[in-house]
């Protein structure tokens, strides 16, 4: 984390509600976007939607969240519009229609992480903005109290617990070994192993809670087209019209993919000397310092698409 950094912009808004106390579960993506596709107003009748898509009303709103806030769909009017990307991964010729391949699961996770227009909370400030390296509940919902009220809310302690709880629950196992993933209240992005607990600490004098810390660690599974796929969007969402980035920022500052997918500094230093080395035709050199190394983009040269991502095997693929 970039010390000094603010946790949204003025023009920003932070959303904190809106998933109805529900983490996306497995099969509800696929199943969206096949019900998207077939009417684009699939989710504007909810009623309808209860019938068709054999979830509550409740959950359809949250699936109708869920979807957005990972870049399924984009609203337009009462309707959603499909984006490209649900299209390259969940279309007839998709790249990963089931959910099966860990690389759509960190693009999931990216996508929900690094928005820069309607950007979820708990993701914007537990991933970029928490100061320590492990976390309670009860730290965590204190620390919610605080910035919403910097932020200028007035938010209920039972709407900003919800909220940290489907964040947990995102990234947490609830379900039991005989549950088939059709029928999990898990969602996919458990699979990332992510937030990890670590052991337990008494709070309040008496009572004991879970303490969690992020995977901050090399993850090979996360390829470098993948890396710098990402990179891209970063420098293009909230770097416009900069031609140069700092290995700092790459690795460290809020949203950036070394801070979403909680990489080390050399792992990330190590990525860029690799793809951005002299003669390879990616769309920005780096130049390695014993200061600070830097990023240039390239004119003509080559940003990574999906295509690139699926293509290129991770060693976990």
């Amino acid at each position: 984390m970039i010390e000094g950094t603010l946790i949204s912009s003025p023009n920003e808004v932070l959303r904190f509600s809106g998933h109805e106390t529900f983490a996306c579960r497995y099969a509800w993506l696929p199943k969206a976007y096949r019900a998207i596709k077939a009417d684009p107003a699939a989710f504007a009748d909810e009623q309808a939607a209860m019938v068709d898509l054999g979830i509550g009303k409740n959950m359809v709103r949250s699936l109708r969240f869920w979807v957005e806030a990972t870049g399924l769909a984009e609203p337009n009017n009462r309707d959603l519009r499909l984006t490209d990307f649900a299209h390259a991964i969940f279309g007839p010729k998709g790249f990963d229609p089931y959910l099966e391949d860990i690389r759509t699961l960190w693009l999931l996770h990216w996508k929900l992480s690094s928005r820069r227009k309607g950007a979820l909370f708990a993701w914007r400030f537990l991933l970029n903005h928490w100061p320590y390296p492990e976390l309670t509940r009860s730290e965590a919902l204190s620390a919610f109290a605080r910035e919403s009220v910097k932020l200028g809310h007035s938010h209920s302690a039972i709407t900003l617990s919800q909220h940290l709880d489907v964040f947990l629950h995102t990234y947490r196992p609830t379900k039991s070994a005989s549950v088939g993933i059709e029928d999990s209240l898990d969602g996919p992005l458990v699979e990332l192993a992510l937030l990890q607990p670590v052991g337990e600490r008494k709070v309040d004098g008496e009572r004991w809670e879970s303490v969690y810390s992020f995977r901050r660690e090399p993850k090979p599974e996360i390829s470098d087209a993948l890396f710098t796929y990402c990179l891209f969007e970063f420098w293009d969402n909230f770097r416009p019209g900069e031609k140069s980035l700092t290995l700092r920022e790459v690795a460290l500052a809020p949203c950036s993919p070394g801070q979403v997918f909680k990489l080390p500094e050399d792992d990330v230093r190590t990525r860029l000397e690799r793809v951005g080395a002299p003669g390879r035709s990616t769309a920005f050199n780096y130049q390695s310092s014993a200061v600070q190394g830097l990023l240039s983009r390239q004119k003509g040269g080559h940003v990574p698409t999906l295509a690139d991502v699926y293509s290129e095997m991770s060693e976990n693929a």
